[in-house]
């Protein structure tokens, strides 16, 4: 476990508690940002004491790590019910339908409180980089997994690359969306797919 991270629990009532306290850390965080939240913030707007917060969480980082966590692991399942969809169907019907999975991937983002903020806080604190690193790294292997049967020839590890820079590039434009108001979102799901279906087209000119 990492930073000061507790096991998550079993029971179902301290289940409930725990996402009280992620949902109420979301709220906080978009509302007084990553330098003032604190545990005894979390812990009196839930209704709880500091002890009982840190059952769960032994500071506020392990607060923001558990929400960074909760959200990728949200935006995964978009991930593999996108591609339990259309991997089957070839790089091609993947690289058709890319801009479903940009959508789904944003509405996984939308619907977590203070998602930008967890998103702010896991670029900004050094204790939290690897969440996301570790994060887009599982996607882009969850890809290469769906794109190796369809493209032989291509060495593994060269695809990798090419797919963690798409990967990359798929996150920055979720984040766009929740920053720039200057171009409007549907312009940035559009534009991202049409970068997207194209790097993704091109994988298959180049297989045997």
């Amino acid at each position: 476990m990492t930073l000061a991270a507790r096991r998550p629990p079993q029971q179902d009532r301290a289940r409930q508690t725990r996402e009280r306290l992620l949902d109420v850390a979301g709220e906080l965080l978009a509302e007084v940002g990553i330098e003032r939240i604190s545990t005894n913030m979390i812990a009196a707007r839930a209704g709880l004491t500091p002890p009982a917060l840190y059952r769960y969480f032994g500071d506020k980082y392990a607060v923001l790590e558990a929400l960074g966590r909760r959200l990728m692991e949200r935006q995964n399942a978009a991930l593999d019910a996108w591609l339990a969809r259309h991997a089957p169907g070839g790089v091609a019907a993947m690289a058709d339908r890319i801009g479903s999975l940009l959508a789904e991937n944003a509405a996984a983002t939308r619907a977590e409180p203070g998602a930008v903020w967890i998103l702010r806080a896991l670029h900004a604190s050094p204790q939290l980089v690897h969440v996301r690193l570790e994060s887009h790294r599982h996607v882009t292997e969850r890809l290469v997994d769906a794109c190796v049967p369809h493209l032989g020839g291509i060495e593994r590890g060269a695809l990798w690359s090419r797919l963690r820079i798409a990967v990359e590039l798929g996150f920055a434009a979720d984040e766009m969306l929740h920053e720039e108001d200057r171009v409007p979102a549907d312009v940035v799901l559009a534009e991202t797919a049409s970068m997207l279906r194209a790097a993704l087209l091109d994988l298959t000119a180049h297989a045997s």
